[in-house]
């Protein structure tokens, strides 16, 4: 039998324990060894060597360590002793992988920053003594003794309860406080969900009203929060991101095509009858050729100067590649309470019943309204104490509520002096009202008596009733939870006061409609969301009425779109839930497991998922999601250890701003590929097109090491640092599987390399074959004109590819490291170039002023073309 279903008696008996005096000593460390410490199974940290070997395992980075070795055979085959290639390339390595390592150190630095510095403890009754434990030496069998206020450390059933009300939105999603039951039963065999279990207490969860004790039947992992933890683990992997699978793929392309390619060459050669040793050169010339060196380390750079401009906007990215990934986000699954809303109680509305007044507290605070809950606040028993000029209250959330609307205009305290409290008469879960009574300034008594309004409204004897009936039903379909407020003035306090006393006659004062409101900014954002192609949808706990209303009033609920409960998304097999996903937009009372189903269902059908949440029950879907996204102000630690990121502010709106950077990512990434493949890919068709033509391979592998790392490497760093020219949350988001060269990109990169290839060609050909500045033309001038014309082109292009408008429309102040970088790298061009000592080692020759002249015309020719193309058709290059 479940725990919850048991009697009290058979509870004490299975646990062995002396309700009067707890467990005993040799009782507690017997349980302990037993069931063990009352701690969850902790991620092991993963080791340096580990972290190295991890790093080391994506496909760009194998493809580099495969370059290098190619560099180093190639350099011990001429016997140059030469080995700066190689090493340069396992440099370029090696900056990647700690570049990720220290991004992904600094995110676990900050992530422990925001965990709790102060234990948890527990008060508990042994050996016939109270005592304060720390809450981890909590063991099955304790009696817990639990206290308003008191954080729950174990799951337990209660034994005795008086009043108690429990706050579980951590754990179910519930935003109001759940009305404890020792004496419960459950007249139905079917599983109730965790909120229903009114016979228990769980870990995580806080009193806010009355007080009990409980036999502790579940610590550690065996808690219900611990099961939650423990799916983390067991369902919920996390894969690779769009943007890995895409460089995945291109890896893979890339080394299909440097295979190829030396192949190609290679049986070339023989054909033409070339030497095999040279052959074998020219085919290593061209693997290099291929592989665009430094794409993996300015991907990486671009990802983590994100993490840091993201950090600024109040949000930790733990996990590096969670940025691009929420560029191609376009669904938000939220959670309600605390995410969307503020997770506090607030007056609404206020009607009053003698001016028939209806007050919108959130605009005016006016005198009817002042009237209702002045009454209201001083029939409460909520604490207000002021620590550093701050102010936090104590008590039932609804009556916390009540006393922060009235202490915008004065304070309770004030009022308990103007109407001195004379007796209280508590809540009482079964009559659900409470009553005080107070002394009147000018003499006599006033009862007040608050409750909700079908207990109440029996016992009015005077006020439209009518007219409060239509009230309390529009503030129903507002989701409000309806407060009356009633009073009985009467002269004389009687010698034996009864509760029937005080609370007969009544006369109705008014309602007071309260909720936990959405926060101002999750309107705004789920509306820029939409406009960016991102649908939000909200996935909770609470009920399918409150859930509604919320999603209504911030724009996630629109007409046409539907809701469904945990109950009626259990009937549904997962193909039609399949069919039917994207027309809910509210799932409500729904379980961990829930959610995990609705997240998965979106996956299938091609959609990248972003999840939200601060509670423990949030913490399995965070986990299965593309990116998970906690709360860092109230979320829970096991929400935050599951999410990829985390919202220092708890602010709905960071995600779209976080979504906003992440677009722009992604676009630094197309932008560095269209860089670095359009110079690549011009050496392959320099190199293929030579041979065709018998010209032998004018270029050598120092050559395309040199462009790759140099003339491509230092401007493609300084992308990482380009702003974004263009409003990314104008336009769609990209799909989860859309091919990388989508969206006009291989056409650019194809245009590029085909220009690049034909000026190159034209500079040997001209360098090989014209007599300019009485130097005779050879191969070794031509191979000079080819690599100086090669460099300075792809050079010149990272200043095209910024945008789709022209070169000269882009102030240098926009990127000011860009064009300083592409201006160093066009002097170390020329400076090895022009030097006599370093000529030698690249298999350079001096050159004329004439030769100088064709290869900046040459140089210039890409760019101006694409200029053009630019003018008369500007979309061929957008990004």
């Amino acid at each position: 039998m479940a725990v919850y279903r048991e009697g009290i008696e058979e509870t004490i008996e299975a646990h062995q324990v002396n309700i009067e005096t707890g467990l005993s000593s040799e009782q507690v460390i017997k349980s302990r060894e037993e069931f063990g410490s009352n701690v969850f199974v902790a991620d092991k940290r993963v080791p340096l060597w580990r972290k190295i070997l991890i790093s080391l395992q994506d496909v760009a980075t194998i493809i580099l360590l495969i370059a290098a070795v190619i560099s180093f055979v190639s350099t011990y085959i001429e016997g140059t002793g030469h080995y700066f290639e190689s090493l340069l390339i396992i440099g370029i390595v090696i900056i990647n992988s700690i570049l990720s390592i220290v991004q992904e150190g600094r995110a676990e630095d900050s992530l422990a920053s925001l965990q709790n510095l102060n234990r948890m403890q527990a008060k508990v009754l042994r050996d016939g003594e109270k005592v304060l434990i720390d809450a981890d030496d909590v063991v099955v069998g304790d009696l817990l003794v639990i206290e308003n206020g008191a954080a729950i450390p174990a799951d337990g059933r209660l034994i005795k309860a008086v009043e108690l009300q429990a706050e579980e939105s951590a754990l179910t999603g519930e935003s109001l406080p759940v009305e404890k039951n020792e004496k419960a039963t459950f007249e139905s065999d079917d599983d109730v969900s965790l909120g229903e279990r009114i016979t228990m207490v769980y870990r995580g969860t806080t009193i806010v009203n009355g007080h009990a004790r409980a036999i502790v039947t579940a610590i550690g992992m065996q808690t219900e929060m611990g099961t939650i933890a423990g799916l983390l683990n067991s369902e919920a992997q996390n894969s690779l991101t769009p943007l890995q699978r895409r460089l995945v793929q291109l890896g893979k392309n890339i080394s299909w095509v440097a295979i190829i390619s030396a192949i190609f060459v290679m049986g070339l050669g023989v054909i033409q009858g070339m030497d095999l040793k040279h052959i074998f050169l020219i085919a290593i010339s061209l693997a290099v050729a291929v592989v665009p060196e430094t794409l993996a380390v300015i991907v990486t750079m671009t990802l983590a100067l994100s993490v840091q401009t993201i950090a600024k906007k109040h949000a930790i990215i733990r996990r590096l590649p969670a940025v691009e990934t929420l560029g191609t986000t376009n669904v938000i699954a939220s959670d309600k309470t605390g995410t969307l809303t503020q997770n506090v109680m607030t007056v609404r509305q206020v009607w009053h019943d003698e001016q028939n007044h209806l007050s919108d507290v959130d605009e005016n605070l006016d005198e009817p309204a002042v009237d209702v809950l002045s009454l209201a606040a001083i029939s409460t028993n909520v604490e207000v104490n002021i620590s550093d000029e701050k102010k936090t209250y104590a008590g039932l959330p609804t009556e916390v509520a009540l006393v922060r609307a009235i202490e915008t205009i004065t304070s309770r305290e004030e009022l308990l002096r103007q109407y001195p409290l004379v007796e209280q008469i508590p809540f009482n879960s079964t009559k659900k009202r409470m009553t005080t009574v107070h002394e009147l300034p000018d003499g006599g008594y006033i009862a007040i008596t608050k409750g909700a309004f079908d207990v109440l409204l029996p016992m009015i004897k005077h006020g439209n009733s009518e007219r409060a009936e239509e009230v309390n039903t529009s503030f129903g379909r507002r989701a409000l939870r309806v407060l009356a407020i009633a009073k009985r003035i009467f002269d004389v306090m009687p010698e034996s006061p009864t509760q029937e006393f005080y609370e007969q006659d009544l006369t109705l004062v008014g309602l007071v409609g309260i909720i936990d409101p959405p926060r101002p900014e999750s309107a705004p954002a789920v509306e820029k969301a939409r406009l960016a192609g991102v649908k939000t949808i909200m996935i909770t706990g609470d009920h399918v009425e409150t859930a509604s209303a919320i999603a209504r009033e911030i724009g996630i609920l629109r007409s046409g779109d539907l809701t469904i409960t945990g109950s009626e998304l259990a009937k549904l097999s997962d193909q039609e839930l399949d069919k039917h996903i994207k027309d809910y937009t509210v799932y409500a009372r729904v379980t961990p497991t829930d959610k995990i189903r609705i997240i998965k269902s979106w996956q299938r059908q091609d959609a990248t998922i972003a999840m939200t949440g601060d509670g423990v029950n949030d913490a399995p879907a965070l986990k299965a999601a593309d990116v998970g996204i906690s709360m860092g102000e109230t979320g829970t630690d096991v929400a935050r250890e599951a999410s990829d990121i985390i919202l220092t502010d708890d602010n709905f709106a960071t995600i779209i701003n976080a979504i906003s950077e992440g677009r722009g990512v992604y676009i630094k990434v197309r932008k560095t590929i269209n860089f670095l493949l359009s110079a690549n890919i011009s050496e392959i068709l320099v190199i293929f097109i030579a041979m065709l033509l018998g010209w032998g391979s004018p270029l050598l592998a120092v050559h395309l090491l040199f462009i790759n790392l140099v003339s491509d490497g230092l401007p493609g760093f300084a992308l990482s640092r380009e702003p974004m020219l263009t409003n990314v949350m104008n336009q769609p988001p990209m799909a989860k599987h859309v091919k990388l060269f989508a969206q006009g990109l291989g056409r650019q990169i194809g245009l590029n390399a085909g220009l690049f290839a034909i000026v190159t060609l034209v500079a040997i050909w001209v360098g090989q074959n014209a007599v300019i500045g009485g130097l005779n033309p050879n191969e070794q001038i031509g191979q000079t004109m080819a690599f100086t014309v090669l460099s300075l082109t792809s050079i010149i292009h990272v200043l095209n590819i910024r945008s789709e408008k022209t070169l000269f429309s882009i102030k240098y102040s926009a990127n000011p490291s860009l064009v300083n970088m592409a201006f160093l790298a066009a002097i170390i061009t020329l400076v090895i170039t022009l030097l006599p000592v370093t000529q030698p080692l690249f298999g350079l020759t001096m050159i004329s002023l004439g030769h100088w002249a064709i290869i900046a015309i040459l140089s210039l020719m890409p760019t101006i073309v694409i200029e053009f193309l630019k003018y008369i058709r500007p979309s061929l290059f957008r990004v």
